[in-house]
């Protein structure tokens, strides 16, 4: 018919995905593991973003599953259901090697017990460097890389000694050295001041600040308040899922 308009109506815009440009996606996220013949639902549906650059920190009771949301998002377990995605790296999707490169390349960790990051018999610079020499970094470079990390740690002086040889506060500095080696897009640290005394704890919280002010992001599960007053977000986990949140 003359005059009349044939045009078909606009389709409708779809919704942006969730977390579609956040680095950290979990999106009901599930982990169940078994233990002594009992199924433990560690996480139930949890839901979590973190942008770039972002510091966030993450607090509960014993057995909320914080620790086991750290695992996950380290690539060490592997999740059960739902969605976890790190700087576009589908986490329930990893082939072994493919997790590999992930630890190796896209998450550092840094774990509550300092010792267990570090290698009894290398030394601080042997160690910081054993992540770069397995990504095939050259040598020089990962001399260079080394000596900063040493300096701007502060254990420029623990640079030959072994764990044995260092206090509790410099095997948590070195531990962050190992896990920023290779320039990872988020740092992950679980019950990073655990172990510390108050003043060594505040020293590493005030370290992790910098750290993030550099423009690294990073997930810390911490029941220390001084390191959580840090976050831009402190997020309270219960029962395996985030239950609330405060920003500051």
């Amino acid at each position: 018919m003359a005059g009349s308009d044939l045009r078909l109506p606009a389709a409708p815009e779809r919704e942006p995905e969730y977390g579609h440009d956040a680095l950290v996606v979990c999106d009901n996220l599930v982990r169940i593991y078994q233990a002594e013949g009992i199924e433990v639902q560690a996480l139930q549906g949890l839901d979590l973003l973190v942008h770039d650059g972002e510091m966030v920190a993450i607090v509960g009771a014993s057995g909320s599953g914080k620790s086991t949301l750290l695992q996950v998002l380290a690539g060490v377990d592997a999740p059960t259901a739902g969605r976890a995605r790190v700087a576009g790296h589908d986490l329930l999707d990893l082939s072994r090697g493919e997790r590999v490169r992930y630890r190796r390349d896209v998450v550092g960790f840094v774990r509550q017990q300092a010792t267990r990051n570090l290698v009894p018999y290398l030394t601080a610079t042997q160690v910081i460097d054993l992540p770069m020499t397995i990504a095939g970094r050259p040598r020089r470079e990962r001399a260079e890389r080394s000596a900063l990390l040493l300096e701007a740690l502060g254990v420029t002086h623990c640079a030959d000694r072994r764990p044995d040889e260092m206090s509790g506060g410099e095997q948590q500095r070195v531990a962050i050295g190992v896990a920023l080696a290779n320039q990872p897009r988020v740092l992950l640290a679980d019950e990073p001041t655990g172990e510390l005394d108050e003043a060594t704890g505040a020293q590493i919280a005030a370290l992790l600040d910098r750290v993030n002010a550099d423009g690294t992001a990073l997930v810390i599960v911490t029941h220390d308040s001084t390191l959580a007053g840090r976050a831009a977000r402190v997020l309270m986990m219960r029962d395996g899922r985030i239950e609330r949140e405060a920003t500051r």
